[in-house]
């Protein structure tokens, strides 16, 4: 990953270590993503597109769209995409 959990819960504005399971959950699906829309490993990828979809995912756990947080990571990412893994 490219972002620490420190730096996640940061950017989060969490104090507690009460979430910190959760939030490496995001931490982790946030890096999927990120390889996924750039078809590169995680350390080529920018650090904010990561810290988006973390603040993303928590701030909407329950009613989360992943469809247009997608497009948004992809649209942040694109100019970075190979054309093939």
């Amino acid at each position: 990953m490219f972002v620490t959990l420190e730096e996640a819960k940061g950017y989060l504005r969490v104090d507690s270590s009460d979430e910190d399971s959760f939030i490496l959950g995001l931490m982790e699906t946030a890096n999927a993503l990120i390889k996924n829309v750039t078809r590169r490993t995680p350390a080529a990828v920018v650090r904010t597109a990561e810290l988006y979809v973390i603040a993303y995912l928590y701030e909407h756990r329950e009613e989360a769209d992943h469809k247009t947080m997608t497009e948004t990571v992809k649209y942040l990412l694109f100019g970075i995409r190979k054309e093939k893994f």
